[in-house]
């Protein structure tokens, strides 16, 4: 999880070479987080448990496409996951690249974002999740982060960046895929499983690549498939 240079880094925070960095809370539970680095900035958008609710040893961590952004699939899954998940003690934080589409460095960006929810959340099990070109992102920061990772969901995946899948040994692994897909064809999604050797594919008929015609599908899958993994 380091990127290219004379100097190796020990972990996913010292890869990113912060210079200066800044946080806010937008609301009462919701933390905007910026790290300014000389590869670009890093915007975390992290939901915390609110009140007197106490932070469950666990989290998510979400990112985004080629493209980047926040919201995720289905409609803004990915917010949606961050205030009802943190309103059940769960920390979720969603990453923002300094440069997305850049495999190696949205990999240290996404496990910066575990390193601190295990560091300043206490998390000890954290599941993540990515959506397209995110879906190899969260693949390899799973393998790479195997001791804290307890579980990686992705949507719509790339099969690129997913040949070291089968390292993920017995964590678990949920892709989700719409059969009309018209960026990835479901069989990107199948490739990543075959790879992986293990795996639960949902198949989601006639839906697209943003999943939009899904989102109560995904939301209920989730729903029963995070909590045994998180051990909540």
């Amino acid at each position: 999880m380091s990127e290219s240079g004379a100097h190796q880094p020990t972990t996913p925070l010292d890869a990113l070479g912060v210079l200066a960095s800044q946080d806010v809370m937008i609301t009462e539970g919701l933390r905007h987080v910026e790290m300014y680095t000389v590869r670009g900035l890093l915007t975390i958008l992290w939901h915390e448990p609110g009140g007197d609710l106490v932070a469950k040893p666990a989290a998510l961590v979400l990112c985004g496409g080629a493209m980047g952004g926040l919201l995720g699939p289905a409609d803004g899954l990915y917010h949606r996951l961050g205030v009802e998940w943190a309103a059940r003690g769960v920390p979720v934080l969603r990453v923002s690249y300094r440069t997305a589409n850049d495999l190696d460095a949205c990999c240290v960006d996404v496990a910066a974002a575990v390193q601190l929810a295990v560091g300043a959340g206490g998390a000890e099990r954290v599941v993540v999740m990515g959506h397209s070109f995110g879906g190899a992102v969260a693949v390899r920061v799973g393998v790479g982060l195997d001791w804290v990772v307890c579980g990686v969901v992705t949507f719509a995946t790339q099969s690129a960046g997913c040949e070291i899948a089968a390292s993920l040994g017995d964590t678990p692994l949920l892709l989700f895929h719409g059969d009309r897909d018209e960026i990835l064809p479901f069989e990107a999604s199948e490739m990543v499983r075959a790879i992986a050797g293990t795996g639960e594919l949902v198949r989601l008929p006639g839906d697209g690549h943003m999943m939009a015609r899904s989102a109560d599908v995904l939301w209920e899958r989730l729903e029963e498939w995070l909590p045994g993994v998180l051990q909540l």
